[in-house]
């Protein structure tokens, strides 16, 4: 099954481990020692995995996101938060299980967290709307919002979705109009909140968990306001044009903090957060506590005045 997961571009480590396994059975069939020629080739094979992931291309970047053993909402929530008790519903329609959310703790803090949810197999995903929310699961999350504001417990928001559902249904039920209140009341929630996209940040599906104080990326996450595939679709008629699109949209990590898009880059285990979930949750856990004792220190009013200058300020440029 591990090699169902392996994307193009690892190929070639899949040979190399493929050779690791094959010296391992010979030495032990023949009851040799293989000890110097395995400490070789597994050196080898970290070398090429280092040397790959510090050079991925955007859509290389995007794989990596999608990636279907990558930590999902609940994985992180088990892991790196204690005590949550999730909520359900959002007291107009129904509960939508493709976010999630709910009360929890942090490094002694309670905190309330919300997160797009997708399912690990075809059965769940199909109960999960493989991570797209209808309108109710945004007035589930908002409600869960308003309500760690009115105790003035700080919000964090992980996001992980291709965008929020284009279905009939979903359209009819007010789509846009859950996903523009989302964003309006983000704005002025008078209470901390911090945003970590942990895989795909898709759309506006995606910004209307997204408006924060503080905006955390996983190193090899995207979040941008169309897929490459969609992009390319669109301006080329052609969806093969996805690695010219991702390079364009300027989707990953480092273009978005260097436009101050995002505030910070979250690092992640060499070959992706599914190689080491237990770390890269521990980083996640490092940031979060950081970013949550600093803005416990600031007070509401200045909270929305700053909130409201960082985004006011994103795509505005003086010239000297």
């Amino acid at each position: 099954m591990a090699n169902a997961y392996t994307l193009d571009f690892e190929k070639p480590l899949l040979e190399l481990e493929r050779q690791i396994d094959e010296l391992k059975r010979v030495g032990e069939e023949r009851d040799i020692d293989v000890a110097e020629e395995l400490k070789a080739l597994q050196a080898k094979l970290e070398s090429l995995r280092e040397d790959l992931y510090r050079n991925l291309t955007p859509m290389q970047r995007v794989s990596v996101a999608r990636h279907p053993k990558r930590p999902y909402t609940l994985d992180y929530l088990g892991s790196i938060f204690t005590d949550f008790v999730e909520l359900h519903g959002d007291r107009l329609y129904r509960d939508d299980l493709a976010i999630v959310g709910g009360w929890a703790r942090l490094g002694g803090t309670s905190v309330m967290v919300i997160g797009h949810q997708k399912g690990r197999d075809t059965r769940e995903n199909i109960k999960r709307n493989f991570g797209m929310p209808h309108p109710e699961g945004y007035r589930k999350a908002l409600r869960l919002m308003k309500l760690a504001a009115r105790f003035q417990a700080p919000v964090v928001t992980l996001i992980d979705t291709p965008g929020a559902y284009p279905g009939l249904g979903a359209e009819e039920r007010g789509q846009s109009e859950a996903l523009a209140t989302n964003i309006l009341e983000m704005a002025m929630l008078p209470t901390p909140i911090i945003t970590v996209v942990i895989g795909e940040g898709g759309s506006g599906g995606a910004l209307a968990l997204g408006v924060a104080d503080r905006v955390l990326m996983f190193e090899n996450s995207v979040y941008s306001v169309i897929s490459p595939e969609g992009c390319a679709a669109i301006l080329w008629k052609d969806a093969s044009q996805r690695e010219r699109a991702a390079f364009a949209l300027k989707l990953t990590g480092a273009d978005l903090q260097s436009f101050k898009v995002i505030d910070e880059i979250v690092p992640e285990p060499v070959g992706g957060a599914h190689q080491d979930p237990d770390a890269a949750g521990e980083a996640l856990r490092e940031a979060l506590i950081r970013h949550v004792a600093e803005l416990k220190k600031v007070r509401p009013e200045k909270l929305v005045r700053r909130r409201g200058e960082k985004y006011a300020g994103m795509g505005v440029y003086s010239e000297a």
